[in-house]
């Protein structure tokens, strides 16, 4: 099993991956286009105010002093809103959505290198299937598909090959790698309450919980490390679509969260 790749910090180029494989698994690219956007809806009609008319001279003058004002009014009128966009916009890339690039193949097929995926920073409780971005075992953002809960315990394989939660087998095809399989590591793993055991859907080529079981945690994540759930590809346009939790996943499992 391949080590597992890292990410870039939101905003900053990708770094490629090294010989051993131990690239960037998901990078951000956070808030791409969200302060353009603003700016862009942020035009603003100026007050278009005239003075009244006067006959003599001295009434145009006030006039044309006027007409002066309500162009300087109208400018400040549409720095404020462009500057109010992009305020906006930031809030919203810090505490609702942000965007992510994936440059490895630890996710594929259902993420592949160069897609990218919103986040929903306000996804509430993970639960099982959701695809995660979180800050990984060394610091860096991550991407991974969660596979049980605190309270669950995770086993593979069955005798069909399957991994298990809480005794349930998972019909993974839906999302698993198609030339791939469950797992090539045997484990069993009692999941600590508020942590979270993650898996890639490319699982040989990705460096997850099972890569990890020596270190704090024994492979699992907390919660508290969960940036948000990735909910659609956005780009390229191609392969844009929601990610919804597959069926295998979203079953009642008897716990005790």
């Amino acid at each position: 099993m391949e080590p597992d790749s890292k990410a870039a910090e939101p905003g900053k180029g990708a770094p490629g991956e090294d010989a051993a494989g131990d690239g960037p698994v998901v990078k951000g690219a956070a808030g791409d286009g969200a302060a353009g956007s603003g700016a862009a809806g942020g035009g603003a009609v100026g007050d278009g105010v005239e003075g009244a008319t006067g006959e003599s001279a001295a009434g145009g003058g006030a006039k044309g002093a006027k007409k002066s004002s309500g162009k300087g009014g109208g400018l400040r009128e549409s720095v404020l809103l462009v500057v109010s966009g992009v305020v906006a916009a930031l809030l919203l890339h810090m505490f609702v959505i942000q965007s992510f690039d994936i440059p490895s193949e630890s996710m594929e097929n259902t993420l592949q290198i160069n897609d990218r995926v919103i986040v929903n920073k306000l996804h509430g409780e993970t639960e099982r299937g959701d695809v995660v971005v979180f800050t990984g075992w060394r610091d860096e953002y991550t991407i991974k598909r969660v596979i049980a809960v605190g309270g669950d315990t995770v086993k593979c394989c069955d005798a069909q090959g399957r991994i298990t939660v809480n005794g349930v087998p998972l019909d993974e095809k839906p999302y698993l790698h198609p030339d791939d399989f469950p797992s090539g590591d045997k484990f069993e793993k009692v999941v600590p309450k508020g942590r979270l055991w993650v898996m890639g859907d490319h699982r040989s080529a990705s460096a997850d919980s099972r890569a990890h079981e020596k270190q704090e945690g024994e492979g699992t994540i907390s919660e508290d490390q969960v940036i948000g759930r990735a909910f659609a590809i956005y780009w390229p346009f191609s392969r844009a679509t929601v990610l919804s939790t597959p069926d295998t996943l979203a079953r009642t499992f008897t716990n005790t969260r």
